[in-house]
């Protein structure tokens, strides 16, 4: 009688020192590149929410300019030491390049003691756009302006004025010295922001007064 020969034993085999180090090393280089990969795609993602950050700075400075001049008035003010100021004198004294009187300064449900009407400034400082405005037209010397940045990185500003009927920008405005001949009202304003990082910005607005 023969006895059955017993079923060979299959050899149980693991990984070698080597073969684990390679794949540790694959491992290694997905890893890195994936975490590159993230990197890249977070850095564009902080880049693209500045730039919608500083567009939006951008729209609404302009607009905030657009309003004051599109609803220009011709009502004059007083300083604070009484002395007479035109309704838009640009350059305006030493700090201002442009000082202007405004219609349309909403009071809603007049939840506050003042006109509608609004005297501001507008200056550039250290690279900013800085808005200026005065809470009563006729002021006195404890009516400080109220201030406020509109957008930075700003490289220059230039403000230009077309008379009713004339056919030159003019990039003063004195009533006192302006052009003889002129109509002495205003028909358009012509705004341009020299940004340093997007160039030239120019906007075109209609004056209403």
């Amino acid at each position: 009688m023969s006895i059955p020969a017993l079923p060979c034993r299959q050899e149980q085999r693991g990984f070698t020192l080597l073969e684990l180090l390679v794949a540790i090393a694959i491992f290694a280089i997905v890893g890195a590149l994936a975490l590159g990969g993230l990197n890249a795609v977070l850095s564009q993602q902080e880049t693209a929410r500045r730039q919608l950050q500083r567009l939006d700075n951008l729209q609404r400075a302009v607009r905030l300019v657009s309003s004051d001049f599109s609803q220009f008035t011709l009502r004059p003010a007083r300083d604070a030491l009484g002395g007479f100021e035109h309704p838009l004198v640009s350059p305006c004294g030493v700090e201002h390049l442009v000082c202007l009187s405004h219609d349309g300064w909403r009071n809603p449900f007049a939840l506050f003691a003042r006109g509608e009407m609004q005297r501001v400034a507008y200056r550039l400082e250290d690279g900013k756009l800085i808005r200026a405005y005065w809470a009563v037209m006729d002021r006195t010397l404890i009516n400080e302006p109220r201030e406020e940045s509109l957008i930075s990185g700003v490289e220059g500003l230039e403000i230009a004025f077309l008379e009713q009927g004339g056919a030159d920008w003019l990039t003063t405005w004195d009533p006192a010295t302006r052009p003889a001949g002129g109509s002495g009202r205003l028909a358009a304003v012509r705004l341009t922001l020299q940004l340093e990082d997007w160039g030239e910005v120019q906007r075109l607005i209609e004056v209403i007064g």
